[in-house]
């Protein structure tokens, strides 16, 4: 008997696939927590290091003209004087003091904001201000007119460095002992500068740091060292 074969059955066609949305991958409330752990403790760490170590100021005022200028951005070591708990007044170990002729950054003796100055006397100096110079010890300190730039003067306290005396140079103050375990600030812009001939000494704690230098002036990035 013959048998007749059927003819075989194509496979079936694959289904066209569906669209639509992605199904949303899961994630595990372990993986979520660890992912904003991270977050967390980076931000912590970064607002801890510009509590202790370094932070960024804009200056608001000319007082400190012409070396640094109104809304020039400048950065600051906040640990060159020591440390400090983080937010707070309480510093871990005695302060070390800061170089004459050094820009720094305190807490203003008066109310208002942080200010940028200038040391010039470190404690027990005999220090004297007339016109706007300075007499250290009963060593009158060195100004001279700076050559490269017609009108400028220059003051040679630490590295040379700018200053105006326009006004006569502001208020004169002494001679007097400075006390220990505090600074004399002034501005260099003597004429037109509230600083230490106005509130008087500052005490080392008040420090806040010292400036670098300039990183940034009219929008522009630059570096300019304090």
């Amino acid at each position: 008997m013959l048998l007749r074969m059927s003819p075989s059955t194509p496979p079936p066609a694959p289904a066209d696939p569906v669209s639509g949305p992605t199904p949303r991958k899961l994630v595990s409330p372990r993986s979520w927590a660890r992912q904003w752990l991270g977050v967390f403790g980076f931000s912590l760490v970064l607002t801890f290091a510009r509590a202790s170590l370094a932070d960024h100021y804009v200056v608001p005022s000319g007082s400190m003209e012409p070396t640094v200028q109104v809304g020039d951005r400048i950065l600051v070591n906040k640990a060159a004087f020591g440390w400090r708990v983080p937010f707070t007044d309480v510093w871990l170990g005695a302060p070390s003091l800061p170089e004459r002729g050094s820009v720094i950054v305190l807490e203003s003796p008066e109310p208002g904001p942080v200010l940028l100055k200038r040391v010039v006397a470190l404690p027990l100096d005999l220090v004297e201000v007339r016109g706007g110079c300075l007499t250290i010890n009963g060593e009158p300190v060195p100004v001279a007119a700076d050559l490269n730039e017609p009108g400028s003067l220059v003051e040679y306290l630490g590295p040379p460095h700018h200053i105006q005396l326009e006004l006569d140079g502001g208020r004169d103050f002494g001679p007097r002992v400075v006390p220990a375990d505090k600074v004399l600030v002034l501005g260099d812009n003597r004429g037109n500068s509230r600083d230490g001939r106005y509130f008087g000494f500052v005490d080392v704690t008040r420090l806040r740091g010292r400036a670098l230098g300039i990183y940034a002036r009219s929008g522009h990035p630059t570096w300019r060292s304090l």
